[in-house]
Order: structure tokens, then C-alpha cells, then sequence
């Protein structure tokens, strides 16, 4: 009885797991278009010209919480195109979101954008690692 009451519940949270990363995704989409001309198509190949975003906001040495909103909209839409490219999901908890890929992986992007900023990261590269399925370390 606990574990058919789990597993609904499970798939009852899963699609709302993905309400907010979605919309961040999109928003950051919007913005990119309208404020840098530059278009997001939700390809693995895009995620050089978001890397590039990331690196150029650093270089200005924008304090963290002025581009803390941009820096998740980045990764949400990093999270999306692992989801679209993988088939993957979104998952959320205590309000942090994952993307986990078919093979059960989860990915944290919103955490990689972070790490871009400070010059530890690339949503390139873990989009890469998530489609290819190979573990990062």
C-alpha cells in the first residue's frame, strides 16, 4: 500500500518539477533575444554562445547577485536542452532542481551556471557529458 501511494505521488510531482526551470529557460531565451540578438534554439550547440554569455558577464565583474537570476535562467534553459536531447525530466526538492537523464543520472545545471561564472563550469561540456553518457568527475 505505501509503495503504490509513493509511486503516485511521484508521478504526480514530476511534471511540476518542471514548471519553473521551464519558464526560467524560456525567459532567458526572451531575454537573449531581445537584449543580446542572439537566438537559443535549445541545441547542445547553442550552449557555446551561452558559455560565452557567462564568461563575457564575468569580465565585467558583475557582483553574484546582480546576475544571479540570469545565471539560473542559463541554466534552466542548459537543463532543457539535456531534457530534449536525452528524453530526461526534471525533478525538484526543497526547491533545488535536477534533470534526471533516462539512464538515472541526475544533472544539476542550475549549479554549473554557477560554476561558469566562477570560472569552474561549462554548460557546454556537461551537456555533453549527459547526452553521451559518460560520468562527470
Amino acid at each position: 500500500m505505501t509503495t503504490a501511494s509513493t509511486v503516485t505521488t511521484q508521478q504526480e510531482t514530476r511534471p511540476s518539477a518542471a514548471t519553473k526551470p521551464v519558464r526560467w529557460a524560456a525567459d532567458a531565451v526572451a531575454a537573449m533575444r531581445e537584449g543580446a540578438r542572439l537566438r537559443l534554439d535549445y541545441s547542445a550547440r547553442s550552449l557555446w554562445s551561452v558559455d560565452r554569455m557567462i564568461e563575457d558577464i564575468r569580465r565585467e565583474s558583475a557582483p553574484y547577485a546582480a546576475v544571479e537570476l540570469v545565471l539560473r535562467g542559463f541554466g534552466a534553459y542548459a537543463g532543457e536542452v539535456i531534457v530534449r536531447q536525452t528524453g530526461g525530466e526534471w525533478w525538484a526538492s526543497g526547491g533545488d532542481h535536477w534533470v534526471r537523464t533516462p539512464d538515472g543520472r541526475l544533472w544539476d545545471p542550475l549549479d554549473e551556471a554557477r560554476r561558469c561564472y566562477v570560472h569552474d563550469g561549462s554548460l557546454r561540456l556537461l551537456c555533453r557529458d549527459a547526452t553521451s553518457g559518460t560520468p562527470r568527475g
